[in-house]
């Protein structure tokens, strides 16, 4: 069964684009999020928050194509590091550091967590990570490493609810079992599986598939994109870049497909790039019944 979480978010100077500190109620975790143009206020009023043992992450914007970057440090004392990164470091506008209240991180625990954010980065592709190696996985016995998954999931929880989601997997792990609860003495099945629904596009002979989660459609590997776009169509440009960054690429004998999973905001994006024109998405992606999308949600709003 998933549970609810109970965040408790502090904004310093009463506004969402300055000093935050999130905590998660009941738990040891703490995290700052901060401005570039604050960072100096840091030490000043949450000197026992940064003056220890954590991890942090650096984000910013590439200047020329404005798509979000991430840096991922560990520290000793974060506050030293971060005053060496506003130095030498340029592009980066917000900071974000998590440390633990009972102070009993080690420097065991956060190369182990700088090591497996990396590799969870790597693997949703939400930012482009500045990180120039990928640190080795730091070895810990059963208990800590436990432990760690445990605050993992926990930072996790706190970026995305902060702003950013690089550590969000677009789709979640399927096939999760379902769980029995006993509500006014009666066994009711609890599923603890997301919100997601298995779409697919048949257009033209063009066929691709995807998954339909809260944040938008993800495309799977292997689907087909149609080659010959319309001219100066709405998503010719996102279409382009998702070629340049080898989102979608060509077979041996020339045809396009994806050969990644590409989180798109809307269906009608991600069917206007894979069949090269503007189209009604909720209209051509449909589930295994048939039914479309606008099908799917009228049916379950009557």
């Amino acid at each position: 069964m998933i549970l609810g979480k109970s965040i408790r978010i502090y904004l310093k100077e009463g506004s969402v684009t300055g000093i935050k500190f999130a905590e998660l109620v009941n738990h040891t975790i703490q995290s700052l999020s901060c401005p570039r143009t604050k960072i100096s206020d840091l030490n000043k009023h949450f000197s026992v928050a940064i003056n220890t043992q954590g991890v942090y992450f650096l984000i910013g914007y590439e200047q020329d194509t404005m798509k979000p970057m991430v840096y991922i440090g560990e520290a000793e004392n974060v506050w030293d590091r971060l005053k060496n990164h506003d130095l030498k470091k340029d592009f980066w506008n917000e900071v974000i550091v998590f440390t633990s209240k009972d102070d009993n991180l080690t420097k065991s625990h956060i190369k182990y967590l700088e090591s497996r954010i990396v590799e969870i980065a790597k693997q949703t592709e939400r930012y482009k990570l500045k990180n120039g190696n990928s640190p080795n996985l730091n070895r810990l016995p059963l208990p800590d490493r436990d432990a760690m998954e445990e605050f993992l999931a926990n930072i996790k929880l706190l970026t995305g609810t902060l702003g950013h989601k690089f550590l969000e997997n677009p789709i979640s792990i399927k096939n999760i079992p379902e769980t029995t609860e006993i509500v006014n003495d009666t066994e009711e099945k609890i599923s603890n599986k997301k919100d997601e629904i298995e779409l697919s596009l048949n257009v033209s002979g063009i066929i691709a598939h995807a998954i339909q989660t809260n944040e938008g459609l993800v495309v799977l590997e292997n689907s087909e994109v149609a080659d010959n776009p319309t001219k100066n169509y709405g998503y010719g440009a996102l279409r382009e870049s998702l070629i340049d960054e080898g989102f979608i690429a060509r077979t041996s004998k020339g045809k396009l497909f994806f050969s990644k999973k590409h989180l798109f905001s809307s269906p009608s994006a991600a069917a206007a790039v894979i069949l090269g024109y503007s189209v009604n998405g909720r209209n051509v992606w449909k589930n295994e019944n048939g039914k479309s999308i606008k099908e799917i949600e009228q049916s379950e709003v009557k």
